[in-house]
């Protein structure tokens, strides 16, 4: 799933810069636990986080994860165990969703931060308006000492790095991803050597991601991560953790590492259960014969097997493949004619047309603020164009999936909130069940049906809105930002329902790995309103960007040259090129005929774990090779 080769160079590059330093413990965990809401998160850990370690922490949503950085933090205690902390550690908190006072100017927000760097700037602030003359002697030298004067020019250096230019703009004022990336710049400017960094990307462009990845891969810094970004998790950590059924599991090296180490411990957990269910039956069978004839020595016995029986773990229940009924799509499924939209006299969408076909799978790919939410909004009827047509064909039904979450409502139960859409639902098998088997199928079981929804993790409640839009039974998706706070099993079963899905798919995402698996054409956004498509997937994307800003693609004054202008000279085609030209055609076919094959292995849920990562492989390179002969085949016939 994760060794595309499209984002290979950037991987090998981030890799270049990453430096092992020497050992130094920063925080050592001892047999820490904790319970919250009477349900144990995690218990018994043990384990010590050394400078210069760059972890990657997974787990399923409502897990613990949150809770778990927050108790390295120091701002929240455990039920039992210790942690402690290096006195030269200096920890800077990334917070999932950034809080902030609605009126705070951005160049104030760096002060409302947490952290003993900020909080030694904010004090000396405030002394230096007071006449304290020790104190502010004290708070000198200290500042002296930890590099405060920095602190300040460090955040404007980040802002203006990230695209933020005006220092005196309202925070209210500025979307859900330039706050985070304010919120990203408060976080580093401090210079802390240990970053607890929660769900970093959600929000962020493609752009900024891959800032921020160059940025922790040289930097001589430590972190902890809770990511869904596997890409992210391959280029620049060093290990990864997994929080699984209230332990965590430690393994080194990147995202390609956990995946094998990870299916050898499973297993050797199968093999173990094995084992005890072959000795359970014997000696249940020994249990079943009677008191009779038993000496004082069977009582061990006994409790040996009631030993085994709490050792024998029961397979936690799993979330089923996802899976809907859907409406069929009749001949017109959408059509847009010249559509556009302004705010506040600047173009967002400009004259854009476009005619969609059954099984389209398109991602929307920008910077934030680009104007890829608005056009999901357009088409689903959220907001009004200032001109252009939208016809809608009269079967066309849209499941809109929102990004900020906005049907939510945080009072009613979890069972409440599927049954306000639908009572029953149509699987794609055709069955019908209730809503709450529904959401049984998707991982809530009976214990969460009553609670309320306000209780659930940020995950979870992603999760609940995504089984909403699917209930309707949609054969037109719009997903917007839909692997925000996901976990990763969620989206990759999300990733194998959109690749089955029969009807037409519209995504914007900046996780480059769901785009590769997920979609086969783009619309990319300019920021200027100009919208242009794109065949082939994020990954096809980056490496024909990359070619075209090589020097070679230019010619002396710099100029962008058109392959066509190229080869200008050249009139027809080699025996050797004719032959190739020839061939290319059937190898296309062959190829899309094997990415068909391919698709229809990934819907098979029973699928060995290891042919599943060999078929993930062989798509991308597919893919790849798709990509790549159909290239040549038009540059080729040029000349036929």
């Amino acid at each position: 799933m994760l060794r595309c080769s499209a984002i290979g160079a950037s991987i090998a590059k981030a890799r270049r810069f990453r430096v092992v330093w020497a050992a130094v413990n920063l925080i050592s965990i001892e047999k820490l636990s904790l319970t919250l809401r009477d349900k144990p998160l995690f218990q018994d850990v043990t384990l010590g986080i050394d400078e210069g370690e760059k972890i990657g922490f997974l787990g399923r949503n409502g897990s613990g994860k949150t809770s778990f950085l927050r108790l390295l933090a120091g701002e929240t205690s455990p039920d039992d165990g210790k942690v402690s902390r290096n006195k030269d550690t200096r920890i800077a908190v990334l917070e999932q969703v950034p809080a902030y006072r609605p009126e705070c100017p951005v160049s104030d927000y760096l002060y409302e931060g947490k952290g003993d760097l900020v909080s030694l700037v904010r004090e000396y602030r405030a002394c230096r308006e007071g006449s304290n003359i020790k104190m502010l002697e004290e708070l000198t030298a200290k500042m002296d000492r930890m590099d405060g004067w920095s602190l300040e020019k460090n955040y404007v250096s980040l802002l203006s790095e990230l695209g933020i230019r005006d220092p005196d703009a309202p925070m209210s004022g500025l979307s859900g991803g330039t706050v985070k990336k304010a919120s990203l710049a408060r976080t580093l400017a401090g210079k802390a050597n240990l970053l607890l960094l929660d769900e970093p990307t959600n929000h962020l462009d493609i752009s900024t991601i891959e800032w921020l990845e160059n940025y922790l891969s040289g930097a001589r810094i430590s972190f902890v991560m809770v990511t869904h970004d596997r890409y992210f998790l391959e280029a620049v950590c060093t290990s990864i953790m997994e929080l699984d059924g209230g332990r965590i599991y430690r393994y080194r090296g990147n995202y390609s590492a956990f995946l094998e180490k990870r299916e050898e411990r499973l297993q050797a957990e199968r093999n173990e259960q094995d084992k005890i269910a072959t000795i359970l039956r014997k000696e249940l069978q020994w249990l079943k014969r009677g008191p009779k004839a038993r000496t004082t020595k069977d009582r061990g016995r006994i409790s040996r097997i009631q030993d085994l029986m709490d050792r024998r773990t029961t397979a936690e229940r799993s979330m089923a493949d996802f899976s809907s009924s859907h409406r069929r799509l009749g001949k017109k499924i959408l059509e847009v004619k010249d559509l556009r939209k302004a705010w506040g006299g600047r173009d967002i969408v400009k004259p854009f047309s476009y005619s969609f076909r059954r099984g389209e799978r398109i991602g929307l790919v920008g910077p934030n603020g680009s104007g890829k939410t608005t056009l999901l909004d357009l088409l689903a009827g959220g907001l009004e164009p200032d001109g252009g047509g939208i016809d809608i064909g009269v079967n066309t039904r849209f499941g809109y999936y929102d990004q900020t979450g906005r049907p939510l409502l945080q009072e009613s139960t979890v069972l409440e909130f599927i049954e306000k859409k639908s009572e029953r639902v149509e699987l794609g098998d055709g069955a019908v069940v209730s809503a709450a088997r529904f959401l049984e199928i998707f991982g809530f079981p009976p214990a969460f049906h009553r609670i309320s929804v306000s209780r659930l993790s940020g995950g979870e409640k992603r999760r609940l809105l995504l089984i909403q839009v699917l209930s309707e039974n949609p054969n037109f998706l719009l997903l917007d930002e839909p692997t925000n706070d996901l976990d990763l099993e969620t989206l990759r079963r999300l990733e194998e329902y959109i690749l089955a899905f029969p009807g037409c798919v519209m995504i914007v995402s900046h996780d480059r790995a769901f785009l590769d698996r997920s979609t086969d054409y783009l619309f990319l956004f300019d920021g200027s309103g100009t919208i242009r498509g794109y065949a082939g997937n994020y990954s096809d994307y980056h490496v024909d960007s990359q070619a075209a800003s090589e020097p070679d693609a230019a010619d002396p004054a710099g100029k962008p040259v058109k392959p066509a202008e190229r080869q200008k000279e050249k009139t027809k085609l080699s025996f050797r090129e004719k032959r190739e030209f020839d061939e290319l055609a059937a190898e296309i076919e062959a190829l899309e005929d094997e990415k068909a094959d391919l698709e229809t292995a990934f819907s098979d849920g029973s699928a060995d774990p290891k042919r599943i990562a060999g078929n993930s492989r062989r798509y991308a390179e597919v893919e790849r090779l798709i990509h790549e002969k159909t290239l040549r085949w038009g540059e080729l016939s040029e000349y036929v």
